[in-house]
């Protein structure tokens, strides 16, 4: 008698990738539904829902964050 189970037949390539196929599509699936994306009117760069664009620093056509100004580089940092 066997110590372990022992596959009667040979899984074939085929059928592997078929299960792993058919686990990665019903992820993806499930992921594309939680993840929100819009597009923003202004600019038209894809973010997430309810945030500031990252790209034109706008928020339901408001100026919220200032991109045209650099940031500056922080040298020291006072404890």
């Amino acid at each position: 008698m066997a110590k372990h189970p022992v596959p009667k037949k040979k899984t074939t390539k085929r059928v592997t990738k078929q299960r792993y196929g058919s686990f990665q599509t019903k992820t993806l699936n499930k992921l594309t539904g939680l993840v929100n994306l819009t597009v923003c009117p202004d600019c038209g760069a894809k973010n997430l829902s309810h945030t500031v664009c990252n790209e034109c620093g706008k928020y339901r056509g408001k100026q919220i964050i200032d991109k045209t100004q650099k940031a500056g580089k922080v040298t020291t940092i006072k404890a």
